[in-house]
């Protein structure tokens, strides 16, 4: 495996899987979301260029992701991975860029914000932003949705950034992603309470195999007409 697999992995999505299921989404409200390997691809694209047209990335830059379990943090995530950023979960990271469901003002004078509406439907921000603060969803769109920057084969050096006192956590290391990189392809419910680092380990090795990730949101129950309606073959403990 290279440092950073994710080419690799949008290369399977958009070629191998895509029009087959790659994430399924189930969120509150009975909002179900499913994205082919193409359509997740296209999405990663799109905030990829976002990122590095809009929000100033670079290679090497820290992206928090101030967002709960959700369809579209992953999407966030392998945009972030694949314009050779790495990431960061933990709240005050003092990460340059940030994106955010909850907190859209800048918490600092250089920081960058991303306010990120979670709504499948949902074309703009909830109400006003602070000045500075971008809208992703208003603004994701017009972007290419194809990637027009390098491949970051082996960048970003880590895929999540270390803490005060932490080192930082190489893709190798990343929490779920040797439980089944090597298992064959399967459908593998993930709920949110099994925490998003897990989850987006677990996502790369189901992804790396054909697999497809169901995804459940807080508090949102899996039931059996669920698992058998998504032909759920696995399932990630809490």
């Amino acid at each position: 495996m290279t440092t950073n697999p994710v080419p690799r992995i949008l290369n399977t999505l958009r070629s191998e899987q895509a029009t087959s299921p790659a994430l399924v989404w189930y969120g509150p409200d009975s909002e179900r979301v499913e994205l082919s390997g193409r359509v997740l691809d296209n999405w990663a694209a799109k905030t990829s260029n976002y990122l590095a047209e809009e929000l100033d990335a670079e290679p090497g830059s820290t992206v928090e992701l101030d967002l709960p379990a959700h369809w579209k943090t992953l999407v966030w995530a392998l945009g972030a991975w694949q314009a050779g950023c790495q990431l960061a979960l933990s709240a005050d990271s003092g990460a340059p860029v940030r994106a955010t469901a909850d907190h859209p003002e800048p918490r600092s004078s250089g920081e960058i914000v991303a306010a990120v509406a979670l709504p499948a439907l949902a074309m703009s921000w909830p109400g006003a932003l602070p000045a500075g603060t971008s809208d992703y969803a208003a603004e994701v769109r017009s972007f290419a949705d194809t990637w027009a920057g390098p491949e970051y084969g082996d960048e970003p050096g880590a895929a999540l950034a270390g803490g005060p006192g932490a080192e930082a956590t190489p893709f190798t290391a990343l929490p779920g992603l040797e439980d089944r990189e090597a298992a064959g392809a399967v459908t593998l419910l993930a709920p949110a309470e099994a925490g998003l680092a897990r989850i987006l380990g677990t996502a790369l090795a189901v992804w790396s195999a054909g697999g497809t990730l169901v995804l459940t949101g807080a508090g949102v129950e899996a039931t059996e007409r669920m698992l058998a309606a998504e032909k759920v073959t696995a399932r990630l403990g809490a």
